[in-house]
């Protein structure tokens, strides 16, 4: 059966900010049809082992998605991958099928996937269990927040599937607990948000720790020329394939909310979470400290509140993203850092309590509404 288990995360210095004009907040929605995509195979088309047949079956899994459509076949025949797409698109499936396969038959392949935080690293493990159900196979999930020990242990019976983040994954190479002499795939899932983090240096590293003769695959956003320079460095002939849309930002209606005082910005911000459009919201502040404060004083005016930061345990982040995902809240307060890896449907509301540092880190902010077609909403508080 498949399992995982967990470890600290090194922290990593902050990002310096940049002026932006108050101006880029404000843009109205701008909703592009999309027509539906025409997949040219059905899961049962693929050359997959039985066990993944059956477990896609099981979940009533028919037809791909774009980018699993376009990705599967090449993926299979043992490629080098770039897969350029949209955050909810059903990438993951798309490099885990053919990576499953490959170790459901032959015993001696191992896998190792990178993701830029432990949030979207433990989403990425829990597909990897429930579509490796039965198989035998074994995995271990390197991120921070819970004791090492476990994974410590786990480390020395050679799992198959080697799921982490890029500092974690450092951590152990250096220290010994993990070799990768014998990997045959890499995945380095989101990589714009990698890069964006600061985890070049951690990456090429890592790379460079692997054999030559390997499976790599690449999925980003976007490419951008750093992007561009580690695949030309690490692949061979890589087959690009993208499945990328309009940029979800274009379903956003964004605003900007001017206030004088603290105390006024409070009293906005509540009169603004009553409004009849708001269901689920996403509110960004600047440091751990207030991002706390302010899911308490909201919590304390009567809103289904929590908060998620870096000075939360992995276990705490992880209850306060389930009671979001699953609506027991509807506010969720989080720092940047500690929202990278969300993916939460049903938000229609993104609010900047705090000016972001970067438009980078405003873009990925706003870009978790409006979602799936819908529209959703962005709200940036800038003081007057």
């Amino acid at each position: 059966m498949y399992k995982s288990s967990n470890y600290k995360r090194r922290s990593r210095p902050s990002r310096g900010g940049q002026r932006i004009d108050s101006s880029r907040f404000i843009k109205s929605a701008r909703p592009i049809a999309q027509s539906e995509y025409t997949p040219q195979y059905k899961f049962d088309d693929f050359e997959l082992h039985s066990t993944l047949k059956h477990n896609l079956a099981n979940r009533g899994f028919i037809n791909p998605t774009q980018i699993q459509d376009k990705t599967i076949p090449f993926a299979l025949n043992g490629s080098d991958i770039i897969g350029v797409s949209n955050t909810g698109t059903g990438k993951t499936m798309a490099f885990l099928l053919p990576l499953l396969h490959k170790m459901m038959s032959q015993p001696n392949q191992r896998t190792l996937i990178v993701a830029p935080t432990r949030e979207l690293a433990l989403q990425i493990e829990e597909e990897c269990r429930v579509l490796a159900k039965g198989s035998g196979l074994f995995g271990v999930l390197l991120i921070g927040g819970v004791p090492m020990g476990p994974q410590l242990r786990d480390l020395r019976q050679t799992p198959n599937v080697i799921i982490g983040t890029p500092g974690r994954i450092r951590d152990h190479i250096e220290r010994g607990s993990l070799k990768l002499n014998n990997v045959s795939s890499v995945v380095l899932d989101e990589v714009d948000r990698m890069l964006d983090m600061g985890f070049i240096v951690d990456i090429k590293f890592i790379l460079s720790k692997l054999p030559l003769q390997r499976q790599s695959q690449f999925f980003s956003a976007t490419i951008s020329p750093s992007i561009e320079q580690l695949i030309h460095d690490f692949t061979k002939e890589p087959i690009s394939v993208s499945a990328k849309t309009s940029e979800t930002s274009d379903n956003v209606e964004q605003t900007v909310q001017h206030y004088a005082a603290n105390s006024e910005k409070m009293e906005k911000l509540h009169g603004l979470l009553l409004s009849d459009q708001v269901e689920k919201t996403l509110i960004f502040s600047e440091t751990k400290r207030s991002v706390e404060k302010l899911s308490q004083d909201l919590v304390d005016r009567g809103f289904m509140a929590d908060a998620m930061h870096g000075n939360k345990s992995q276990a705490q982040r992880q209850r306060a993203l389930k009671k979001f995902r699953d609506s027991h809240i509807n506010i969720l307060v989080a720092t940047d850092v500690a929202a990278r890896g969300i993916d939460v449907d049903g938000i229609t509301h993104v609010i900047n309590y705090d000016v972001p540092r970067t438009y980078n880190d405003y873009t990925h902010r706003i870009g978790r509404a409006g979602r799936a077609g819908s529209k959703g909403y962005a709200v940036t508080f800038v003081a007057r």
